[in-house]
């Protein structure tokens, strides 16, 4: 069942400490759409004209570089939000957002929304809370590319994906995406994943399935994610 657009926005890190008569004007200006399974929702380079927000299903963010390699970087659930920069500069996007199951998204238009943010200050620094956020996130993501060794980047991915999919990390909890799709949110090749992983599993610390892959020992994989194993 898709989230109505007033609870998505009390839930959003973005949105959530604004008063109700804020949150009501900006549900005012969101209108619904629904995309297919790998439906694209905008392109990189697409001008930056909106904001988006999941009510169901779940969205893939990816950037490609110049020779044509797709990176993933994150994945949207339900209650997220995203193109929060776009939506401020309205310049290009910096990355694709694609459906990967059928997916119910509202949007809220770049112009109304600005209008919105000269009127109530508030909204403006909640805006810029939740984009400090991301650049932390962003930066994260670069230390960990360049400091980390490949089983510590895998097994911090896995653990961090599996608290986006909104599970604890408690033994049990599985990240609903293929080996493929984590080599790509890491930029490394399927085989060297499928190595670490077949190591993991005989070590009985995952569980493969398809397009699917469940976290049985959470700690030793947290030991591996901080560089201790």
């Amino acid at each position: 069942m898709a989230l109505a657009i007033q609870t998505i926005l009390e839930r959003s890190r973005l949105f959530r400490s604004l008063p109700a008569p804020a949150l009501q004007q900006i549900t005012a200006l969101a209108i619904r759409r629904n995309y297919r399974d790998g439906a694209s929702v905008f392109s990189q380079g697409d001008p930056g004209d909106a904001l988006y927000g999941v009510a169901s299903g779940r969205i893939r963010i990816s950037a490609s570089g110049p020779d044509g390699r797709e990176i993933f970087l994150n994945i949207m659930e339900p209650g997220d939000s995203f193109g929060e920069i776009a939506l401020l500069d309205g310049a290009p996007r910096t990355a694709s957002a694609t459906a990967s199951a059928p997916s119910e998204l509202f949007v809220i238009k770049r112009e109304p929304f600005l209008l919105l943010l000269q009127r109530d200050p508030k909204v403006t620094y909640q805006l810029l809370q939740l984009l400090c956020q991301r650049i932390r996130w962003t930066s994260g993501l670069a230390e960990d590319s360049a400091l980390l060794s490949t089983p510590a980047r895998l097994a911090r991915r896995l653990l961090s994906l599996s608290r986006v999919a909104g599970q604890s990390t408690a033994p049990g909890a599985q990240v609903a995406l293929s080996q493929e799709e984590i080599a790509r949110f890491l930029g490394l090749s399927r085989q060297m994943i499928n190595q670490y992983l077949q190591q993991w599993k005989a070590q009985g610390w995952v569980q493969l399935g398809r397009g699917q892959i469940t976290l049985l020992k959470v700690d030793a994989l947290e030991r591996v994610a901080a560089g201790s194993e």
